[in-house]
């Protein structure tokens, strides 16, 4: 069996819960005031990874899909735990949608979108058949480059005098309520909430005592990381400019200039968002392949890694018509009609029944052990 380390899990984390996060201006719709709308998530999508640790931690040695047959039955617990593989495809399908509208728009113009997804999936699968391992050590020595790099943008932003942080007064002028509303549910869900993935890979730790540790100090690193480009975002190009810009952080390092000389660097940025949308999808499509081997009690799942290919490859290039729609959907209705149900309601839920089965299961053994 395949197993990684807990430093390996913490950068698995932060890929996932970055992953294409960044791309198109997280809390955005909170204006100036998004960077405190993603503290504000980071901090209760930690309570949310709680209950999933949790729900770990009572069914040890299970992955996600295993929690609810072992705890609601065959009959119920099969057809739920089926609804998670499904998914995973579709967000597989998003991030392919995300992909093909960045890369032609950023770094490779007048790229046709089927070549993009198609080259990204000609490495997924190759990574997704090398095994998690392979993923796990690839993150392992690619996130401290990553954040390197992030590093010296900022540096670079500050060093080219375009930071105004009168861009960001007054803090809450709007009142609380357009923070919640941007809070509530999308950047919960579609941040934080959706760790419950690694659910996944979480009995593939070799120090399964460490994994809620590990987690919540990485959701710790991405929050911050996520609302410090949000804060450079709006400081240097405003509310207005980052509200209509599909790419404000693209956009963001484009302004860098320093004697004229070190300039352009839009590309570099643009080639770490499709190294964490990489990752991200890489990870969403190991655990599609594995929750269905296991729901399938298949001994390998590799031979699904190509239907699963060609499943997603048709989602990515359907999902939506243009880039304003995908927004829309990924804004208004996945967070709230897919996510919510699926990573918050269903495992307290779970959670619940996990509980009174454990109670109930303690008192039978006191009255037999009495009897």
């Amino acid at each position: 069996m395949e197993r990684i380390s807990a430093f390996q899990l913490f950068t698995l984390t932060i890929f996932l819960q970055i992953g294409t996060t960044v791309i198109f201006g997280f809390a955005s719709p909170a204006g100036r005031d998004a960077w405190l709308a993603i503290l504000i998530s980071t901090i209760l999508g930690m309570l949310v990874i709680l209950l999933h640790t949790y729900l770990m931690e009572l069914n040890p040695g299970l992955t996600l899909v295993e929690w609810f047959p072992a705890q609601l039955g065959r009959w119920l617990g099969m057809p739920l735990a089926w609804l998670y593989p499904l998914l995973f495809l579709y967000c597989i399908g998003r991030i392919f949608s995300d992909l093909k509208a960045l890369i032609p728009a950023t770094i490779l113009p007048g790229t046709p979108p089927w070549f993009v997804v198609v080259t990204i999936l000609i490495v997924i699968i190759y990574c997704v058949f090398s095994g998690i391992e392979v993923l796990a050590r690839f993150t392992e020595y690619l996130l401290p480059v990553l954040f390197l790099l992030l590093a010296i943008e900022v540096i670079l932003l500050f060093s080219s005098g375009l930071v105004d942080l009168k861009n960001m007064l007054p803090i809450l002028g709007q009142g609380g309520g357009k923070v919640w509303r941007t809070v509530w549910p999308t950047d919960i869900t579609q941040t934080f909430a959706e760790t419950l993935t690694l659910a996944m890979i979480w009995p593939l730790v070799k120090s399964p005592e460490k994994i809620r540790k590990i987690t919540i100090v990485a959701t710790i690193v991405s929050g911050l990381t996520i609302a410090l480009f949000s804060f450079m975002e709006v400081s240097v190009l405003g509310e207005d400019i980052v509200q209509r810009t599909v790419y404000p952080l693209y956009l963001l390092v484009k302004q860098i200039t320093i004697a004229d000389f070190l300039e352009n660097l839009d590309a570099l940025v643009a080639l770490n968002m499709v190294v964490f949308a990489y990752i991200k999808v890489t990870i969403y499509f190991f655990a599609a392949v594995r929750s269905i081997q296991l729901l399938l009690n298949m001994n390998d799942g590799r031979s699904l890694i190509f239907p699963v290919a060609l499943v997603t490859y048709f989602f990515g290039m359907t999902m939506s018509r243009n880039i304003n729609e995908h927004l829309y959907i990924a804004i208004k209705i996945f967070p709230l009609y897919l996510w919510m149900p699926l990573v918050i309601i269903l495992p307290i839920v779970l959670l619940i029944v996990t509980l009174i089965r454990k109670k109930w299961s303690n008192w039978q053994n006191k009255h037999l052990q009495k009897g």
